[in-house]
């Protein structure tokens, strides 16, 4: 891929959903912003990782806050262009080119209505390989990229730029910012130069999510689909059966909770914190953080989020591996399964 147009966004829409492990957001919100951008303002121009020039300024931008909000409070036009020049007042420099912060449902569209919005151009690439609840989860950041200088903007038209002294300490103060600003917000953050994207990026982020959309698109019809992606992802199909019940709840912005499936004779229970995090089959882990977990509908093959996850639904589980990076000692101490409260050690794939 060279350019984003309007053609693309479907397909953008469900392989970055399927990346984000039922988390990053509400795809069809996302595409609803890039169409409305891309209309206005003509195709993207998307960028190789590889040809990044190392005096390159790089921008990553995502939404921030519950998927459970983004449901209903949709970002404004201009809080995404709001962020990003509020940031690069503060930084005294303009970047030349916009990335994804993720690879999640909203997190891999809102970049692109960003860069048609702004004019710049967007690397084909993003931060994590997949979508993480906090801002510290970020590969960069295990090379001593800082999240911050970081602007915040909201649907209000309020703006914030916080420097923190480090990157934990951002998420946490973006958080509280996030909670008031009504559960969710538009940032620019990690500003790196050229040779530091390439370096510690994840490749081709956007073209694996179109390539998957595709995938999906294709096997629709055939009742093979979780067998196709997981099987493009080098992973496997874990589980197929009906959602039993779904304990959800908005905390500290947040969507925490967990799901129960059952075939009729086993019963799984994901539990996710706006991603699956642990996928337990007869209380016994399966499947954990940082590799990917992510619920398929059973017929149509079409990604399921957290936040539409529903009494009745009838899924597929497929789990598949993660980059590499995250399950090194410094990755599985940022979003290992003991990060998030859970007293074991990750199951690989």
């Amino acid at each position: 891929m060279r350019e984003i147009g309007l053609d693309d966004l479907a397909d953008i829409a469900t392989g970055a959903a399927i990346l984000g492990t039922g988390g990053g957001g509400d795809p069809y919100i996302g595409r609803l912003m890039a169409r409305a951008a891309l209309r206005e303002n003509g195709p993207v121009k998307l960028t190789p990782l590889a040809e990044l020039p190392d005096d390159a300024v790089v921008l990553p931008v995502a939404s921030m806050g519950a998927p459970t909000v983004m449901v209903e409070k949709l970002p404004a036009a201009d809080e995404l262009s709001n962020a990003v020049e509020a940031l690069c007042g503060y930084l005294g420099r303009r970047p030349t080119h916009l990335a994804c912060a993720e690879a999640g449902g909203v997190n891999s569209l809102i970049p692109v209505a960003a860069a048609a919005r702004t004019g710049l151009p967007l690397i084909d690439a993003d931060g994590m390989g997949r979508a993480f609840p906090e801002l510290q989860m970020f590969v960069p950041g295990l090379y001593g990229v800082k999240a911050s200088p970081m602007a915040m903007s909201d649907d209000k038209g309020n703006r914030a730029v916080i420097h923190t002294v480090d990157n934990h300490w951002t998420e946490r103060l973006a958080r509280a910012a996030t909670v008031e600003m009504g559960g969710s917000s538009t940032t620019a953050l990690y500003a790196m130069t050229g040779r530091q994207a390439r370096e510690y990026m994840v490749p081709g982020t956007l073209s694996l999510c179109a390539e998957l959309g595709a995938l999906v698109e294709r096997h629709r019809t055939t009742g093979d689909t979780a067998e196709a992606v997981a099987e493009r992802l080098g992973g496997r199909v874990l589980f197929t059966g009906k959602v039993l019940d779904v304990e959800r709840r908005t905390v500290g912005g947040f969507a925490r909770g967990t799901a129960r499936l059952t075939d009729g004779s086993a019963e799984l229970r994901l539990s996710f914190q706006n991603e699956h995090l642990l996928a337990e089959l007869d209380g016994v882990p399966v499947a954990t953080t940082p590799d990917l977990i992510c619920v398929l509908d059973q017929q149509t093959g079409v990604p399921v989020t957290t936040e539409g996850t529903r009494y009745g639904q009838r899924v597929t589980v497929l789990v598949a591996p993660c980059d590499p990076r995250w399950h090194t000692p410094e990755g599985l101490a940022l979003v290992g399964p003991r990060y998030f409260g859970y007293d074991l050690d990750p199951v690989t794939t």
